[in-house]
């Protein structure tokens, strides 16, 4: 089976991660897919963004759960990265897209491509999130059997357990895909005693990914498995179980040549990638 190369937030070496910039790079850049992180702003549009705070990818500050729609249009998230934006790409204040925009900018491909959407608790809008985004894409076409919009075929994941087993209601497992990775117990404590309780609930998340995620990719219920390449490097037996039983891994985040070659030596169909063009390259799919 032909490996297919996601491009991670899109082609995210070349720019800012999550913009339309970078989601265009991708695609000149021959990714068979791109992966995308969602949040819902203040008034309700699901908005392409990865971290739950502004702060690391933009030039403002505060959550994006409290933002709406056009405070985080009025925001720079490109020029911490690069400031270089082709006009073809659009300008500063077009770069954070909508998932509806994102999915438009796919299909105005002209070709196959995937989308790999990455659902992104914990949310302050609890499952609302997932009810946004299914109703976002129904209004555009998708449909739920397929998953598809057009040539877009359109994938779920999450870190989050209780995110998939969610979806599993309203969406065929085989589109659904677990997130999964390695999370210090202690790390959690330590940021609960400093103050930092955002980035302790998301680190909590990942550990329940360590834990209840990894039961459910046991149980073989979604069909998608989504381990970083470090998860599959230190427990070989677990996921290799995983591929025997038939498993569709998308294995996260691969830049270097040699862990993609790795990779599809296990049998590795999917791999999400900073560098789409580059790994393409080396296994000689470009």
């Amino acid at each position: 089976m032909r490996t297919l190369v996601y491009a991670h937030r899109g082609s995210s070496k070349a720019y800012a991660e999550n913009t339309r910039a970078a989601y265009q790079q991708a695609l000149a850049d021959g990714a068979d897919g791109i992966e995308c992180d969602i949040h819902l702003s203040a008034d309700g549009f699901v908005v392409c963004h990865h971290d739950p705070t502004v702060e690391r990818t933009s030039n403002s500050s505060g959550k994006v759960g409290d933002k709406t729609l056009a405070e985080l249009r009025a925001m720079d998230f490109s020029s911490w990265k690069n400031s270089e934006i082709p006009a073809a790409y659009g300008s500063i204040h077009e770069q954070l897209v909508t998932l509806g925009e994102l999915v438009g900018l796919l299909r105005a491909a002209g070709r196959s491509v995937g989308l790999a959407v990455e659902i992104k608790h914990p949310s302050p809008f609890g499952r609302a999130l997932e009810d946004a985004m299914l109703v976002e894409l129904e209004a555009l076409g998708w449909d739920a059997k397929t998953s598809m919009v057009g040539e877009v075929y359109i994938s779920f994941m999450s870190f989050d357990p209780d995110s998939v087993r969610y979806l599993m209601e309203r969406i065929s497992p085989q589109h659904l895909c677990q997130l999964v990775t390695e999370v210090d117990e202690d790390w959690i404590g330590e940021l609960i005693k400093v103050g930092d309780k955002d980035r302790a609930a998301v680190a909590a998340v990942l550990a329940q990914a360590m834990t209840d995620g990894v039961e459910l990719l046991n149980s073989g219920a979604p069909q998608l498995a989504g381990p970083g390449i470090a998860y599959v490097r230190k427990y070989p037996e677990v996921t290799g179980q995983w591929l025997e039983r038939g498993a569709t891994f998308r294995v996260w985040t691969v830049d270097e040549p040699s862990d993609a070659s790795y990779l599809v030596g296990l049998g590795v169909t999917q791999i999400t990638s900073n560098v789409p063009a580059l790994i393409k390259k080396h296994l000689g799919l470009a």
